[in-house]
């Protein structure tokens, strides 16, 4: 595609060089520069691209598009807004996959992996061919790699769309966080459906404040929802109104709410999983999960109501949606022959922790033991609610890092111990090492109790000041209480 092919994308782009270079790819990385590229110059959370135009043109950058005003030398491209130029150029030089996509995008703070899951089950279970995106792993039909973020950069993502289309698929599910709404991540997708999970505090150190955090995921509903597409949104969430009115889109709600057109009546929960019986504008189906708690039930109806809104047969999308028995680190059950319950989830926030809690203690165990930490250079305002959630649904907590990266790990535990205090008073130690922490709770347990590590989930590595360490919770928990079992034969 000719340069000025794609300065035609741009409105108000000023470009100094040759317009008629050949463009064959677009990147915002200088170091993995692909021949024949534009090197786009985006500002980053921690460092600005701007930085690193001179080693974008040793690379072989055939051009340069920044913010900043063109230098001479180099084919340049000055924009008004570098990140969605880089949406914009990405999609245009690899064919604009995402038109030829129907898109399903699942945003909010707690559920979102969970959900994709469900509706990357349904579509496959009435006959589609899918990619999915999200915080656990990227998937190209039956093709699987590891996850970077939960929302890959838009260069990225355009390019994993390429990939889809080329591989069959005829649908595309994607976990769309709040930082690549405001970054810009998914700028110019036109998604068919739209999942709103929950909005609870998170990331305020990136947004700030609860409404620009909901402004952020607003942007899903607001701005890249096709008019013909369908709003899917938690009708238990006190945002459902403000959402609904901010789409031009078919609002379909769910929940346990009376005003949600998709909703959960003869709810039964157990260790076994959740059943009830799902009303839905296409008839009553049973629903008989293995996924465990009410907030499951929610992510259930959810995937349901999107499986519907998309024109699924909602037998079928049932169907697929039963067969999701679990997701890696959401609830996850660890079993090495103890005789009590290990439990490992993501819960990072304190509305997440209580929902997880809550969910255990309604299992009936003896006692719950609580391993939790929060991580470093995140949102600190969520550190003393963590603290004072876990004292008040535990019976023993056992308080640990996280991921600290730069921050001290005790300074954060000290924060934490600020709710711990205020809380009813669960018993509690505090261990900075998390395999020792672990290792304590599995100690402590005893005969019908449940230990929870939150935190972490499907996570394999712990990020610490200087290095990143391989660190597995269901691992570790595995290793740790074959350990125990072994010494108590010996």
């Amino acid at each position: 595609m000719r340069l000025q092919e794609l300065l035609a994308r741009l409105p108000g782009a000023i470009l100094l060089g040759d317009p008629s270079l050949e463009i064959a790819a677009v990147s915002h990385d200088s170091r993995t520069l692909p021949q024949g590229a534009v090197f786009v110059a985006i500002r980053g959370l921690v460092s600005d691209g701007n930085q690193f135009v001179e080693h974008a043109r040793k690379r072989g950058a055939l051009a340069i598009v920044s913010e900043h005003e063109p230098r001479e030398g180099v084919p340049w491209i000055q924009v008004e807004d570098a990140r969605a130029a880089l949406a914009v150029l990405s999609a245009a030089v690899l064919g604009e996959p995402a038109k030829s996509l129907e898109l399903v995008g699942v945003t909010g703070t707690n559920g979102k992996t969970t959900t994709t899951y469900l509706i990357d089950a349904a579509l496959r279970a009435a006959g589609k061919q899918v990619g999915l995106v999200g915080t656990i792993q990227y998937r190209i039909g039956d093709r699987i790699a590891e996850a970077v973020r939960t929302t890959p950069e838009s260069s990225d993502l355009q390019g994993l769309l390429r990939e889809m289309v080329d591989g069959g698929c005829s649908h595309a599910v994607l976990e769309v966080s709040s930082h690549s709404l405001q970054l810009q991540r998914v700028h110019g997708c036109a998604f068919k459906a739209a999942v709103f999970t929950n909005l609870t505090r998170d990331h305020l150190d990136f947004h700030g404040d609860m409404e620009s955090y909901f402004a952020a995921k607003r942007i899903l509903f607001e701005d890249l929802l096709r008019e013909d597409g369908v709003a899917v949104i938690n009708a238990d969430d006190e945002r459902a109104a403000a959402l609904a009115a901010a789409t031009r889109a078919r609002v379909l709600r769910y929940g346990f709410a009376e005003t949600a057109d998709v909703r959960a009546t003869d709810v039964q929960l157990s260790t076994s999983g959740s059943r009830f019986r799902a009303r839905t504008p296409a008839g009553d189906f049973a629903v008989d999960s293995t996924l465990l708690g009410r907030f499951n039930v929610q992510n259930l109806l959810g995937a349901l109501a999107a499986a519907i809104g998309l024109g699924l047969p909602p037998a079928l999308a049932v169907k697929g949606i039963l067969t999701v028995a679990g997701v890696p680190g959401r609830m996850e059950r660890v079993f090495a022959g103890q005789d009590f319950a290990i439990i490992v989830d993501y819960a990072h926030t304190d509305d997440a922790l209580r929902n997880l809690l809550e969910t255990v203690r309604g299992l009936k165990p003896r006692r719950v033991i609580t391993v939790f930490g929060c991580g470093g250079d995140r949102d600190k305002t969520k550190r003393p609610l963590m603290g004072a959630v876990a004292s008040r649904l535990s019976d023993v907590i056992v308080v640990t890092s996280d991921n600290p990266r730069s921050e001290p790990p005790e300074a954060i535990i000290e924060e934490i111990l600020l709710g711990v205090n205020g809380g009813r008073g669960a018993p509690r130690h505090v261990i900075a090492d998390r395999r020792d922490a672990i290792a304590r709770a599995l100690e402590l347990a005893q005969p019908g109790d449940a230990v929870v590590i939150a935190g972490k989930g499907h996570e394999t590595t712990q990020v610490l000041r200087d290095r990143t360490v391989p660190f597995d919770d269901c691992q570790v928990a595995r290793e740790l209480v074959l350990r125990l079992l072994r010494s108590a034969k010996a």
